[in-house]
């Protein structure tokens, strides 16, 4: 069994936001494989069971993730070798994706809750790169992750997340 997380905050508030670029790349997955979330109360999260991958949105906020993934991965026990997370990453050029096997939380707060409650930093990660530096600079990097992709982003959304889409499979398939 194998488990992928998006992180984001949830509400359709932080739609569109930096913040919440793995939703949408999980959001896009499911568009184009003909999957739906299902909401769980008890798993505090949108999940979706499909032939051995267990896909979840966490909905507690972006700093809280790591006992909603905790949970998942202990109820279905599945080891550290078959979790990836899709996250932001501010300091990455926009569109640009890195993965790793491993390493710190970077300054990403999903992540840095995910290796609290996980007590470890040995779990895949594709970080999603949404730097945009003279707007960071603007905004300050709360408003900057909490804020909407601007129209030329968005024009590259479709190029990025099919390649996302890619990586998930690949993932799968490993």
């Amino acid at each position: 069994m194998k488990l992928i997380v998006g992180l984001g905050n949830p509400g359709n508030e932080y739609n569109l936001t930096r913040h919440n670029f793995g939703f949408l790349a999980l959001d896009f997955y499911f568009k184009t494989h003909g999957l739906e979330f299902e909401k769980s109360e008890k798993f505090h999260a949108k999940w979706q069971k499909s032939g051995q991958t267990i896909f979840i949105e966490p909905q507690t906020y972006y700093n809280d993730v790591g006992s909603s993934i905790q949970e998942f991965m202990n109820y279905y026990k599945i080891p550290l070798s078959n979790l990836l997370i899709l996250c932001d990453d501010f300091n990455l050029d926009f569109g640009t994706l890195r993965y790793r096997e491993k390493g710190t939380d970077g300054g990403n707060n999903g992540l840095k809750s995910t290796i609290r409650s996980l007590n470890t930093t040995d779990f895949k990660r594709l970080r999603l790169g949404t730097a945009n530096n003279d707007l960071r600079k603007k905004m300050g990097d709360v408003d900057f992750v909490l804020g909407r992709f601007t129209s030329e982003e968005r024009e590259k959304l479709p190029e990025i997340l099919t390649d996302i889409a890619k990586r998930i499979d690949d993932f799968i398939q490993e």
